[in-house]
């Protein structure tokens, strides 16, 4: 097992399926909410860089309502129906990246436990393509107050799996959230590599695994 890892924990969006793959889906729902998801959109980006606080969704509707110019909690209720349940019953129609259940399955029979770490709640993707049921544990970032790449998440990512920082590998698509994050964390990490960036050999030198394909991955953390 490489690194001695004792689990593997996955980002969601982007990561188990593909971003463009669910664009085509909601394009047409995007567009005729153009003006919410570009101030959405904004909120997101500011709250990336933010520290936890008790309520993250007072907090995030707050900063969502000066970029809509409306109240608060107009402001939270739209968000609840757009974002959390207005995305929901797309997420039935994406496919998962070919051979995520394979790889699942192989880890799962190697003895690792797996793990779910998002800034979106996991629930909202229902029963994960049928995956579901392999995670020991599952866990949305906005719970804990904050979003990726705090360190808080992780840490408690790391409690739930009761697995040492070390000896977990996080994988993701994303440089800043997931690799950035996860390397703070003192997780090993392992970055889904767009094809530019394979091209340009352009490696993120926190990210510990460089992959194209979850048949590539498996091979690498089983070998």
């Amino acid at each position: 097992m490489i690194f001695n890892i004792e689990a593997v924990a996955f980002d969601i969006d982007g990561t188990m399926y593909s971003d463009r793959h669910l664009f085509i889906h909601i394009a047409p729902y995007f567009f005729k909410n153009i003006r919410f998801f570009y101030n959405f959109g904004k909120t997101r980006a500011r709250l990336h860089g933010a520290e936890p606080v008790e309520d993250f969704f007072e907090h995030q509707a707050r900063l969502a309502a000066d970029f809509m110019k409306m109240p608060p909690e107009k402001a939270r209720i739209l968000i609840q129906e757009k974002i959390y349940d207005g995305l929901k019953g797309f997420f039935p129609k994406i496919r998962p990246f070919k051979d995520l259940n394979t790889a699942l399955t192989a880890f799962k029979d190697a003895g690792l436990k797996l793990g779910l770490l998002s800034d979106f709640p996991p629930e909202q993707k229902g029963d994960l393509w049928g995956f579901r049921q392999l995670f020991d544990y599952a866990l949305g970032s906005e719970s804990c107050g904050v979003l990726k790449p705090h360190p808080r998440p992780f840490e408690i990512l790391e409690q739930g799996l009761g697995v040492p920082a070390e000896r977990i590998l996080y994988i993701g698509n994303s440089i800043r959230s997931d690799v950035k994050g996860a390397h703070a964390a003192g997780m090993k990490t392992a970055y889904l590599t767009p094809l530019w960036r394979r091209i340009l050999h352009k490696k993120p030198h926190e990210a510990d695994i460089c992959f194209k394909n979850y048949r590539q991955l498996c091979k690498i953390v089983l070998q």
